[in-house]
């Protein structure tokens, strides 16, 4: 996974690896704090402890580890003001986008107490024609060691949501969190302990760089869930396919959002300025492209360059949008608006002034050309790209063409979901923004280079237990179909009346 050029992403230079991390405080750039690197040897104790105590972690049965969870989460929440200060130091965002953090993750381990036994329990299944002297069932049960990756633009919510579901299946989690938000990992790993001090290793974490994750992968996890960049997504996909570990991959996106003529054009305009600006644009999920269509463009156009210029930015109580917490983003972000500007677009907000070292500002794009950097690349900043449509065919068009596929916004008042459903993405809000990813019930994934895999909701408890099917005797049969003792003609008989039944059905008869 490493080359003799280093790359760098959103996630940091791939392979890096060092001693100690040395946070900052975003607010200030002072340092904040210090942690030593975990490295192979780490790597193999963390995994060894998870599996140690996995089988009993099992054992305890979906209702002794409800009994668990839901005293984790009494734990998040009497210290989430801890939790959320933490997260607005290592990350910098508002200190009440923090705090939304939290009370995510609480719903999310509410949403995995009360439902994974009933995703998850056992199930019984229809028995065949052929063998009718067995029954079947499928019962649901967990890989073992589950390893999760997480980011630093929610460096809570994000991780949390996969873990918790890995929790419920029955696994034992090692985290690995950005080395730029390891303290808010070591808050929620001690928030476990507290609550669940019997197994205390069911749920760990590693600190370090790039480095640490490829030994947490090379340490025999029996799944790994990785949420970061295309570019870091297709190295680690590629590190789990000499083990044949399976993995969920939450990777990058571009997300548009479509404003259809009919749209009620105050109520888009305040839901995309958000979808695009919050959390400084640093979501997979953040709206990064809007197709407008040209009868409705130039007043939508002003309702956003409005709205936008209105958006506090700084680290103050008053900010509603924080620092770029990773140096080389801001660069990637300048490179994306200039490209844009020099192709022929407008910035009725912000452009390359916006971009300060630690700091940018929103931007808004007008004009900007379909094949443009900011129009197909994931910016991971608060810009936002317009394009001009004829209609909302062109704009499903223009998403469904890119190569990422995660999130989605439309507006219309009569057409929502006609045209929702026709895009080529994993999940889309008609008439809203981002909401799709504020339900614990919702399946939370994409398609193309935005990765595979879901977290959240049944399919996000099912990713994390593989089924196993079984059969039973019931008793005798009349012949057996799986032994070399079968009478002469039984098969051809079996075969003739199966003809005779299924023609029947269709009011059809046999020759």
């Amino acid at each position: 996974m490493t080359d003799d050029i280093p790359t760098i992403t959103r996630d940091g230079v791939i392979g890096y690896d060092a001693t100690e991390i040395v946070t900052i405080d975003q607010a200030t750039g002072a340092e904040f704090a210090r942690y030593p690197v975990a490295g192979k040897e780490e790597a193999l104790a963390a995994v060894s402890a998870a599996r140690s105590v996995s089988g009993a972690w099992w054992d305890l049965g979906f209702e002794g580890r409800a009994e668990r969870l839901r005293a984790w989460r009494r734990q998040i929440a009497s210290s989430g003001e801890e939790g959320a200060a933490l997260i607005h130091a290592e990350n910098g965002k508002p200190l009440d986008d923090a705090r939304v953090e939290v009370l995510g993750t609480l719903e999310h381990v509410q949403y995995a107490a009360d439902n994974a036994a009933r995703v998850l329990e056992r199930r019984e299944v229809p028995g065949s024609p052929t063998t009718p002297n067995q029954r079947a069932w499928v019962e649901y049960q967990p890989y073992g060691v589950v390893g999760v990756i997480g980011p630093w633009n929610f460096p809570l919510l994000t991780p949390a949501a996969i873990l918790v579901d890995a929790l419920a299946a029955g696994n034992a989690v090692v985290l690995k969190p950005s080395q730029i938000t390891p303290g808010v990992a070591e808050w929620l790993v001690r928030s476990w302990q507290r609550a669940v001090p019997e197994l205390p290793t069911v749920l760990q974490s590693l600190n370090g760089y790039g480095a640490t994750g490829q030994a947490l992968i090379e340490a025999g996890l029996d799944k790994l869930a990785f949420t970061g960049s295309v570019a870091t997504g297709k190295r680690v996909a590629a590190q789990c396919a000499q083990t044949l570990t399976p993995v969920l991959l939450e990777l990058g996106g571009k997300d548009g959002v479509i404003v259809a003529e009919d749209a009620d054009l105050d109520e888009a305009a305040a839901h995309v300025v958000w979808g695009a600006m919050q959390n400084t644009g640093h979501g997979c999920i953040s709206l990064e492209v809007a197709y407008v269509v040209e009868s409705v463009h130039d007043e939508f156009v002003r309702k956003i360059s409005e709205l936008a210029g209105q958006v506090r930015v700084g680290s103050d109580e008053d900010a509603e949008i924080g620092p770029v917490p990773l140096p080389s983003q801001t660069s990637i972000i300048r490179e994306h608006i200039k490209d844009a500007l020099e192709r022929g677009a407008t910035a009725t907000v912000g452009g390359l002034d916006a971009v300060g070292d630690r700091y940018v500002a929103p931007t808004v794009l007008v004009g900007v050309a379909p094949d443009a950097l900011a129009a197909t690349e994931e910016t991971f900043g608060p810009t936002l790209a317009v394009i001009k449509v004829a209609d909302a065919d062109e704009a499903v068009a223009h998403i469904n063409a890119g190569r990422y596929g995660l999130g989605s916004a439309v507006f219309s008042r009569d057409r929502g979901e006609a045209i929702a459903r026709r895009l080529r993405v994993g999940m889309t809000s008609i008439n809203d923004a981002l909401v799709f990813s504020m339900n614990p019930a919702v399946p939370f994934g994409g398609r193309g280079d935005s990765g595979y895999g879901r977290k959240q909701g049944e399919e996000g408890l099912r990713e994390f237990a593989y089924a196993h099917s079984f059969t039973a005797k019931t008793g005798p049969a009349r012949f057996s179909a799986s032994t070399f003792g079968r009478p002469q003609g039984a098969m051809a008989g079996a075969l003739a009346g199966a003809r005779n039944r299924i023609l029947a059905e269709s009011g059809e008869k046999s020759d």
